[in-house]
């Protein structure tokens, strides 16, 4: 460690050993949020809350003192509030708005754990996670809440190249996560090629992330449901916030036009093209290595000059009308939008050459939703919806004199029909009815020798899915259990999906998740490193056509136990899952297997385990993820299963968030995991301009290690307004981390290994105002 990383490193820790004494306490006459005061009393006195969260918004109270005994406290509260807090029994206590009508359509699965790892993440009570944007902590190198980073975080999710564009969850390819946009799947989830979130986080008002025993209500993601929700409700004031990083720059606003109407704002937009900043510099350099933007020598050893420009942005909407009590209208649109240029020049016969390449993509999708509450029991919704994405890039060969077209399309739409009844308090009886079609097209246009490949598959698929969700009085027993029918005509082909959840709680504060699930998914993606966009991205849609690609079908069961007690959470979930009827082409192969057509399926065993400890102004955190990743393909290494590309057998993260006032915080972490897989070639065979490799994904680099640095500092401005200003350190050690290792072969007959490294130290800033 040089003296520069040694001097960082220390400087955190004193921060750490000697916040404490910076802190100062509050007066207990002072009033804080209702949702702090809370935590405060479910530890004080174990017992627990159950409320939607728009019940508490923007609610205040005193701290009431320690000696009181519950009832008063809760008298206390109700008049602080304005609140109803109903006692259940010795151990839970609902809140409500005092004369309030709970309609079916508002009903939310309820909390049970809050403040996992930290603020504004929770778990529901059937095993899935729950991130609020707004109520967003601090986590190690993050300083705004980035959807797709955050949830890396958590057990079972990562990424082997560091990027939200392939996140891999207990071992899944990205395109095995269903990504929802308010009920519209989205199939761009990155900017800058896969290191930023494509979505504003400050529109989201709540992230739904299922590893296993999803609800029967979603298709498609054999591996996850990532949920992205906007505020469903009409607010009282207008509220909004601008601000700007190393990145981007992006506003955000919620405008009640009128009791009835309000629209929902958002818009972001890199600042890369007008300035050059550190993070943009590691970013830039992180994404095209070993890419033809950077490699400034052609084969012929002519020096060919190159000037690139890039940007990205995004914007969201959402309008909302209450047409009456009763009736709802809601319609939501975003754009995603990521763009390339770069122009080449050089000599060639003592003539000025110059040719323009580039990369455009983007994805919109748009939906449009309409909600009835027929009475307190019974309510329905139906929403339209259409996702399109294309990706196009131009490819010029100055040297040979080429030039390639390439594009990507992918049109989605469909119909959902929703019906919710509650039969009795805690029994919710969900049924309905999807029809989507959806539309793939790839192009391929070769100008030198003439060549055209155009192939569009088209597939609807109908679905009907009915699911039963039970929980008793005292909330210790939680059950929900669905099946869904998948029909795919252009097949004849009947797909019955059932799913389960089942959580107990036992000896107050233990409790059991047996969760399971079967799914299936017909999109999917093709990976063509040899000829791919421009060498920066290389995945490209495709649809299932029940042949050489088939419908990919998944199963995974798990079991896990909970031990939740004075801010003390334990966690260890086991699972298995496999998952077949996937091809060659979608796992990114770079060795014997990359330019193979076969169809195999994975299987992975693993462990989830977790623990947390929050004190007064700390959370810290130990997980630890075990899996073991096989593949399995009849036509490939014999038949023998070899492990997967995503088979991460150790991942460990040790990690901390302080908090000072609630208004300076600080987050430290550290990341290691085992090195990824790669297949070495074979010293011992002949070699004739083709490399003879040794087993596949037989060996692996370096263990991966990378610790990161954050902190934010909230302070008051006019009025309602606050700002908000974040530092963060992305690998602060600067440890070189090869994150991917493969081979190539030169003219002159030789072999050159290629390592692909991770972002080195990445500093970013931060500065926002809310208002």
């Amino acid at each position: 460690m040089n003296k520069k990383n040694r001097l960082i490193l220390f400087f955190i820790i004193v921060i750490f050993s000697f916040s404490e004494i910076l802190s100062q306490t509050k007066e207990e006459t002072e009033k804080k949020s209702l949702s702090y005061v809370l935590e405060l009393i479910e530890d004080r006195y174990d017992i627990r809350f159950s409320y939607a969260d728009d019940t508490i918004l923007n609610k205040k109270t005193i701290v009431p003192k320690t000696d009181l005994p519950l009832k008063q406290v809760l008298l206390i509260l109700e008049k602080n509030t304005g609140l109803k807090f109903e006692v259940i029994d010795e151990r839970f206590i609902a809140i409500k708005q005092i004369q309030e009508e709970t309609l079916a359509s508002q009903q939310l699965e309820e909390v049970y754990i809050k403040n996992y790892l930290t603020s504004g993440i929770s778990t529901n009570r059937t095993g899935a996670i729950i991130v609020k944007p707004d109520d967003f902590g601090i986590l190690p190198g993050l300083i705004e809440p980035d959807i797709l980073q955050t949830i890396q975080a958590l057990p079972g999710i990562l990424s082997v190249d560091e990027t939200v564009s392939n996140i891999n969850v207990r071992g899944g390819t990205h395109d095995q996560n269903l990504i929802l946009w308010d009920g519209v799947k989205v199939y761009q989830s990155g900017h800058f090629f896969g290191l930023i979130s494509a979505f504003n986080p400050h529109l989201a008002k709540n992230i739904f992330v299922a590893k296993n025993g999803t609800s029967a209500i979603y298709g498609d993601g054999v591996s996850s449901i990532i949920d992205i929700q906007l505020d469903p409700s009409i607010n009282d004031e207008f509220s909004g916030g601008i601000g700007f990083n190393f990145i981007d720059a992006n506003a955000v606003a919620k405008i009640p036009l009128s009791k009835k109407v309000e629209l929902q704002l958002s818009a972001r937009r890199s600042i890369t093209d007008l300035i050059e900043t550190p993070t943009f510099n590691q970013y830039f350099d992180r994404v095209f290595q070993n890419t033809e933007i950077t490699n400034t020598q052609s084969d012929t050893d002519q020096t060919i000059i190159r000037d690139e420009a890039f940007y990205f942005y995004d914007i969201g909407t959402k309008l909302l009308y209450d047409i009456s009590e009763k009736d709802k209208l809601r319609f939501n649109f975003t754009s995603i939008f990521n763009s390339l240029d770069y122009l080449e020049e050089t000599d060639i016969l003592n003539t000025r050459e110059a040719s323009s390449s580039g990369i455009t993509q983007q994805n919109i999708a748009t939906g449009i939703t309409y909600t009835r509450d027929w009475n307190t029991s019974f309510s329905s919704d139906i929403q339209l919806y259409g996702s399109f994405y294309t990706l196009d890039a131009t490819n010029a060969d100055i040297i040979n004199d080429q030039r390639l077209d390439q594009k990507n399309e992918v049109l989605d739409t469909g119909i959902k029909l929703n019906t919710n009844y509650k039969i009795r308090n805690g029994v919710n009886w969900v049924n309905g009815y999807q029809l989507f079609e959806v539309g793939v097209t790839n192009l391929e246009d070769v100008d030198n020798p003439p060549f055209r490949s155009n192939v569009k598959e088209v597939l609807r698929n109908h679905a009907l899915y009915s699911e039963l969700h039970l929980t008793t009085k005292s909330k210790k027993t939680d059950i929900k259990t669905g099946i869904r029918a998948n029909y795919f005509g252009k097949f004849d082909r009947l797909l019955l999906e059932p799913r389960v959840s089942f959580s107990q709680e036992f000896l107050s504060d233990f409790k059991v998740e047996v969760l399971g699930e079967l799914k299936s998914q017909t999109t999917s993606q093709i990976i063509d490193r040899q000829n791919d966009f421009i060498g920066v991205e290389s995945r490209r849609w495709v649809l299932a056509n029940d042949s050489t690609i088939p419908i990919i079908k998944s199963k995974q069961a798990s079991i896990g136990f909970k031990y939740n007690k004075n801010k003390l959470l334990v966690s260890a979930e086991g699972y298995l899952k496999k998952v077949d009827g996937i091809t060659a082409r979608s796992q990114g192969f770079q060795n014997q297997f990359q330019f193979v057509n076969a169809i195999g399926d994975y299987e992975v065993r693993g462990l989830d385990f977790l623990i947390n400890k929050r004190f007064r102004n700390l959370s810290a955190w130990l997980s630890y993820s075990f899996s073991e990743n096989y593949y399995e393909f009849d036509t490939l290494n014999d038949g023998n299963r070899f492990p997967n590309n995503a088979d991460i057998t150790h991942a460990l993260t040790f990690a901390g968030a302080y908090t000072i006032g609630n208004n300076l915080k600080f987050a430290l972490g550290v990341n290691w995991r085992s090195g990824n897989v790669t297949t070495l070639p074979d010293g011992d065979s002949p070699f004739a301009r083709e490399i003879i490799y040794g087993p596949p994904n037989g060996e692996r680099v370096n263990d991966y290690i990378r610790t990161d640095f954050s902190s934010t500092y909230t302070f008051d401005l006019k009025g309602k307004a606050k700002g908000k200003i974040g530092v963060s350190l992305w690998n602060i050690l600067n440890r070189e981390n090869i994150l991917n290792t493969y081979f190539i072969v030169n003219d002159d007959s030789t072999i050159s290994r290629i390592d692909n490294k991770s972002l080195g130290i990445t500093p970013n800033f931060s500065f926002r105002v809310s208002f």
